[in-house]
């Protein structure tokens, strides 16, 4: 039997590219907000399964996940950005980057904690350079974050039956990197940038690693091409 892995954000850059990677090892459930924002990668990838669910409505979260009995490996790649100083930062940014980045993971975990047991199973965590240093006008964001880190930290240490991975690149060429580019006022160059491939084989990697090993965090940042 195949193990089977659920990978939100899963409809464009980094979450289509770690699909691509596991594609040929597993069974896929992909996540996205709208089922029809699948529709690309599940016809690139036949077998694939779309797992449309709002990851910020609780009750949808819940349905979705209620069908799904065991899991080998969930990675959380869904997230969002937002960038401004502390001065012009409103409190409704701050709470839309925990509830996004951090109580959305956490519950989708909660959820699912039956289904990773059976399986003795894999929990990825898409985090960020930003989840390790903060940067000026990156506050929200990188508070998120570092709450992330703190999240796989606790999860680690409450489930040592399952293996818990923080993953922390740096800048990856997508196009959320476009958008934050642009915010930040930027000329855009994808060779300052690590690929997407690029973080989904260490993803993969990661997932593969023999069980004697658990890899707690893997720190990726670009090389200037």
């Amino acid at each position: 039997m195949r193990p089977t892995a659920l990978i939100t954000g899963a409809s464009r850059g980094l979450g289509a590219a770690i699909a691509r990677e596991l594609a040929p090892t597993h069974d896929l459930l992909l996540g996205a907000r709208r089922p029809e924002s699948l529709q690309p990668i599940l016809a690139e990838l036949p077998g694939a399964v779309g797992w449309p669910a709002d990851l910020t409505d609780n009750g949808a979260v819940a349905a979705a996940a209620a069908g799904i009995e065991r899991l080998d490996v969930l990675v959380h790649n869904a997230g969002a950005v937002e960038l401004g100083p502390v001065a012009e930062t409103p409190a409704d940014v701050w709470r839309r980057m925990f509830e996004v980045n951090v109580v959305a993971v956490a519950e989708l975990t909660r959820l699912l904690l039956p289904a990773l047991r059976e399986a003795n199973g894999h929990v990825v965590l898409i985090n960020s350079g930003a989840g390790i240093r903060a940067n000026a006008g990156w506050g929200p964001y990188a508070a998120s974050k570092f709450a992330l880190r703190a999240f796989g930290d606790t999860l680690r240490l409450e489930e040592p039956a399952l293996r818990v991975t923080s993953i922390h690149p740096g800048r990856i060429d997508t196009d959320m990197q476009r958008d934050i580019i642009t915010t930040e006022g930027g000329e855009y160059d994808p060779d300052q940038f690590l690929r997407a491939g690029t973080v989904a084989g260490a993803v993969r990697a990661a997932i593969e690693t023999p069980r004697d090993g658990h890899p707690t965090e893997v720190i990726l940042r670009p090389i200037a091409r």
